[in-house]
């Protein structure tokens, strides 16, 4: 090999990748990542829990699982199936924006 080339291989010899660090990783990046998933999946899960118990109460509000042979009994089975807004996302819209319960109007007002 000339001189020529030998300087040429230098020049370039630090340009090469690092084949003992390439393949490296931190555990730092995967812990993080995985926090955000399973954050998001208890957001998820929240959520999915909010509007579930919204279109309960909104059920029961509206008295639409009154049951039908014991008047004042409420109709359980009917509370599990019932869809008391048109949309899954009115009832989330509604339990973030209403965060204290309605109060019933005062007597005389």
């Amino acid at each position: 090999m000339s001189d020529v080339e030998g300087k040429i291989l230098k020049i370039y010899d630090k340009s090469k990748p690092e084949v003992d660090e390439l393949f490296d990783s931190s555990n730092w990046n995967h812990l993080a990542w995985c926090l955000v998933v399973a954050l998001f999946g208890v957001c998820v899960w929240l959520g999915i829990a909010l509007v579930n118990a919204e279109n309960q109460r909104n059920a029961l509000m509206n008295n639409q699982c009154a049951d039908p042979v014991f008047k004042g009994s409420i109709d359980r089975q009917c509370l599990l199936t019932v869809r008391s807004r048109d949309h899954w996302w009115e009832h989330l819209w509604y339990g973030f924006t209403h965060i204290n319960p309605e109060r019933p109007p005062a007597p005389g007002r």
